[in-house]
């Protein structure tokens, strides 16, 4: 009786109505414009409000009104920005998408506004066979959900280290960023975050992939032949990005990556790929797959775009009972957002080889190094990526600089935002919504700003 409700014409009209009242008022959003005058005074008030609650003022004076039109997003001072940040990669698809607002506003008209492992609905079993499904050529067979990316990575480490019990140890990447849990700042390679907290010597680094050193991937594939030689039987698992976001958005070869997983293969040592941050976004629905290692992932963690975090894990790593659990896994809303996401990615013609994703790319890239090569120069280099997920280095990686650039960009109505270190580079998740036209409004602001700054 229930499924008929839900399914039933008199309900989906109203759904409907209610997002047309949405979208009609997005409409009116076309493009960049500044703050209005007459707002600043509230504005400023505003803001000093989200600083006295939190402790500290906002990275960026960003107050949304809750509209929005693809890449475009307004703020409560009257201005719209383009938004090529998205939350730090939540907002796949931008701001106010029709399909996805009805997904939400029906999911969350159900009888329970989160769900979790005690009690759920039909969304959560729908969404877990969907990531699995997308998972094509990978021996991932279960999925749990969770809140947060940081808790998908705490049930892998769990699972793996139950697994593989008494090692304890983990293999991780230098410059590598895992969440912000203690345990995943353990695992974070940045200082800066963790401050104050305890080391508790259970990490053990090995180098990414330097695309200009030739000796990179032999000197990354003895470093870890050397700590494993040196905790025989104690270490559980190899923690990495497919692609390190947080570190530089730095990519990998297959040729990178195979010959650390045979060895790890070779001591028990599970093989934990975190595409918490590169779910969705790589040209395939996992980086595992556009890089072409899906048959040597044991544990995967996913979050962000999907709307909701969850461990993938094979039957081999399938933990005891007990061992994950916590009250909730994500709110009905989010979870029948996260289906129609994945259901639009795989169905519209964003993946594989001329897929959506990949055109975008292209695009971005080809305009990035346009400016590179033109009037930028000398003060813009290196534009790389993996799909949607693009970064480029501004005077020559100087940190301050850019974080100035930043909040010049900011001003002039463009979101990005920064990564890495030596050098710290300019990073965008670009949403799969944009047009060549959004591209190149986001390459002038670069331009101006970057003019601007150079003497």
């Amino acid at each position: 009786m229930g499924k008929d409700f839900w399914a039933s014409s008199t309900l989906n009209e109203k759904i409907n109505q209610l997002v047309d009242e949405v979208t009609a008022e997005s409409e009116k959003i076309t493009g960049i414009r500044g703050p209005k005058d007459s707002e600043s005074q509230n504005y400023e008030s505003l803001l000093k409000d989200y600083a006295a609650v939190r402790g500290r003022p906002l990275f960026y004076p960003y107050v949304g009104t809750g509209l929005g039109k693809g890449p475009y997003v307004e703020l409560k001072d009257g201005s719209v920005k383009l938004d090529f940040i998205n939350g730090i990669g939540v907002h796949i698809f931008g701001h106010s998408h029709p399909t996805f607002l009805k997904s939400a506003v029906k999911g969350g008209l159900s009888d329970i506004i989160m769900q979790g492992h005690l009690q759920m609905n039909e969304e959560y079993l729908e969404i877990v066979q969907k990531v699995l499904s997308l998972a094509k050529g990978s021996r991932l067979k279960h999925g749990w959900i969770c809140p947060s990316g940081s808790m998908a990575n705490e049930n892998a480490l769990k699972m793996a280290r139950q697994k593989n019990s008494p090692a304890r140890k983990i293999l991780a990447i230098k410059d590598a960023f895992a969440g912000r849990t203690t345990m995943m700042a353990e695992l974070t390679d940045n200082p800066n975050y963790k401050v104050g907290l305890p080391t508790y010597d259970e990490v053990l680094r090995v180098p990414f992939f330097d695309k200009n050193d030739p000796n990179s991937s032999e000197k990354a594939l003895n470093i870890l032949k050397e700590h494993i030689a040196n905790n025989p039987g104690d270490i559980s698992c190899f923690c990495f990005e497919p692609m390190l976001g947080e570190g530089g958005y730095k990519v990998a070869p297959k040729e990178f990556f195979i010959p650390l997983f045979e060895e790890c293969k070779k001591h028990g040592i599970a093989i934990w790929a975190d595409e918490v941050q590169t779910f969705l976004r790589t040209g395939e629905p996992f980086a595992f797959q556009t890089i072409g290692f899906s048959e040597y992932v044991d544990i995967c963690t996913i979050a962000k775009t999907a709307q909701c975090g969850m461990t993938l894990y094979t039957e081999e790593y399938n933990p005891q009972p007990g061992l994950i659990a916590g009250t909730f896994a994500s709110s009905s809303g989010a979870l029948a957002s996260g289906i129609a996401i994945m259901n639009e990615m795989e169905e519209g013609n964003y993946f594989g080889s001329g897929g959506k994703v990949e055109q975008i790319h292209n695009d971005f890239i080809q305009l990035l190094k346009e400016l590179c090569e033109g009037s930028c120069k000398g003060y813009l280099e290196d534009p790389d990526g993996l799909g949607l997920m693009v970064a480029v280095t501004p005077f020559s990686g100087d940190k301050a600089k850019i974080l100035e650039l930043l909040k010049r960009m900011f001003e002039k109505g463009f979101i990005a935002f920064g990564c890495g270190k030596s050098p710290f580079r300019l990073r965008f998740l670009v949403p799969a919504i944009v047009t060549k036209d959004d591209l190149k409004v986001a390459c002038k602001v670069i331009e101006e700003c970057i003019l601007e700054m150079k003497d």
